[in-house]
């Protein structure tokens, strides 16, 4: 496995970049819009192709860099089902597995920190975004932060990893790089409470200021945004009202791009045709499936997700391939059920 560790020194934020092999897919959790170009350039070193990037949860201390990621290299957003964040690919619930080729994360919710945050597991190792720290644990003053909750996730959930789990946090402060559930099981001074109201009592006395970056940070990363309704004054995003009203037609040809973990979840729209978003680029080529069927029957391809972003990013690379009759259905399946779709149950 590919791992690298980045620090980001003005918010003492870890950036995290995984792989299964040189030249494979690649993941990267917590980046910062800073450090964009850094990664963009260890990417392309390791001829790593991005395609997922992961917030553990709404950053106070710095601006996320998952909207330029996205941007850059049209990769899938990921977060957990409870972010406020206006635009993110996929949303994760507690107990759902994120895959790259040859690597799974499970995704731990472990609220506390903020209602949102998420920690990943895989099989030996953690990342546990500010929820658990190094010898510390993440504050619960602000975003929804919650002591009660944060003690039930640290101790009821992270702590019930095996001892030799090794721990990643998305900050750090005093130059510490990693750690192990066991080793904060015995030295973490915040978790020798030996009771909730303890734990309470212990971050009620904190009394810590608000990030320097906060009033900044927090607005620009709930929107992450991405213009789904027109490319190059082209207009080719479809109401999911007026999207319903295609189902069945025989000149539109329905596409779903979402995962089949998120199909068997959410169900899907009877009669589309499943193209995984990962294996949209080999199917707009010459000669690819959709190509083929665009040009052959002059159908319209009629793009759709979980919430609009993948299927704008897939009507963008359809139209830089020439499927020019390509659209999307904006708002994604949740807008489809919204309007009164039919979603048909998979099994």
């Amino acid at each position: 496995m590919l791992f690298r560790q980045l620090f980001d020194s003005q918010s003492c934020t870890y950036t995290y970049l995984l792989a299964s092999r040189r030249g494979g897919e690649a993941l990267i959790i917590d980046p910062v819009l800073d450090n964009v170009e850094t990664y963009i350039r260890l990417l392309n070193e390791l001829e790593l192709r991005l395609v997922k990037v992961v917030d553990t949860h709404i950053h106070a201390d710095h601006v996320s860099g998952i909207g330029a990621l996205r941007d850059r290299t049209r990769c899938i957003t990921v977060m957990g089902e409870e972010s406020a964040a206006d635009v993110v690919s996929m949303r994760v619930r507690d107990g759902d597995s994120v895959e790259i080729e040859g690597l799974t994360l499970t995704a731990i919710h472990t609220p506390g920190h903020t209602r949102d945050s998420y920690s990943f597991a895989m099989s030996d190792r953690v990342f546990t975004g500010d929820t658990l720290l190094i010898r510390g644990t993440g504050r619960t003053d602000f975003q929804g932060g919650d002591a009660r909750a944060q003690y039930d996730s640290i101790f009821n959930k992270l702590l019930k990893l095996p001892d030799e789990t090794l721990v990643f946090p998305a900050h750090d402060y005093k130059g510490e790089t990693v750690s192990t559930i066991g080793e904060e099981r015995a030295y973490n001074p915040r978790l020798r409470a030996r009771s909730v109201d303890e734990y309470v009592a212990i971050m009620a006395k904190l009394k810590l200021a608000s990030p320097k970056m906060m009033d900044i940070a927090i607005p620009r990363n709930v929107r992450v945004g991405l213009a789904q309704e027109a490319v190059a004054g082209v207009e080719i995003g479809i109401a999911a009202a007026g999207a319903i009203e295609l189902q069945g037609r025989p000149d539109v040809l329905l596409v779903d791009l979402r995962e089949t973990r998120e199909r068997r979840q959410h169900g899907a729209i009877a009669g589309a045709l499943h193209v995984p978003y990962a294996d949209l680029a080999m199917s707009i080529e010459p000669g690819g499936m959709l190509r083929e069927l665009a040009r052959a029957t002059n159908r319209w391809i009629v793009f759709y997700c979980a919430f609009g972003e993948r299927s704008a990013m897939a009507v963008q690379a359809a139209h830089a391939a020439g499927i020019g009759s390509a659209r999307h259905i904006l708002g994604g399946i949740d807008a489809w059920k919204k309007a009164g779709g039919p979603v048909a149950p998979l099994p």
